[in-house]
């Protein structure tokens, strides 16, 4: 589960029982997909351009708990830039190419549409908190 605060400071939680009508908050439910897909993302790109130092790279995880560390990790680094508007360090997470899906918006293609995506829509926003205990890793 998401919880996130729009630029008024009203919390939005990401759930079966959203109601756009009552927070009023663009953006900021993100489906499950779309994280696991930014934290797969920011697993290949990242770690394989050595930026990550304590995450290892993929073919290196070897359990459940390795892959657990890895993801949370970047989840939380990719995140930090996020919300801080870190456009720099937030493309770093991404390959050239990445195709990122929205449930509502549709495709962005290429690290520097999805970065000015972010730039236009979420900078100065939305902020992403992950309610602690929510982070979940399948395999």
């Amino acid at each position: 589960m998401l919880r996130e605060r729009n630029i008024c400071g009203h919390a939005c939680v990401d759930s079966e029982a959203w109601d756009d009508s009552r927070e009023r908050c663009a953006m900021n439910k993100v489906s499950g997909g779309v994280r696991i897909a930014l934290v797969v993302a920011g697993l290949m790109g990242f770690a394989e351009r050595g930026q990550a130092q304590e995450v290892p790279p993929l073919e290196k995880i070897q359990s459940q708990a390795e892959l657990d560390k890895a993801i949370t990790a970047l989840d939380a680094a990719l995140f930090d830039a996020y919300n801080k508007c870190d456009l720099e360090k937030f493309a770093n997470f991404f390959v050239e190419n990445v195709e990122f899906y929205h449930d509502q918006g549709g495709v962005t293609l290429g690290r520097a549409a999805l970065t000015d995506s972010v730039k236009k829509n979420i900078c100065g926003k939305v902020t992403r908190e992950l309610v602690p205990g929510t982070l979940q890793v399948f395999t």
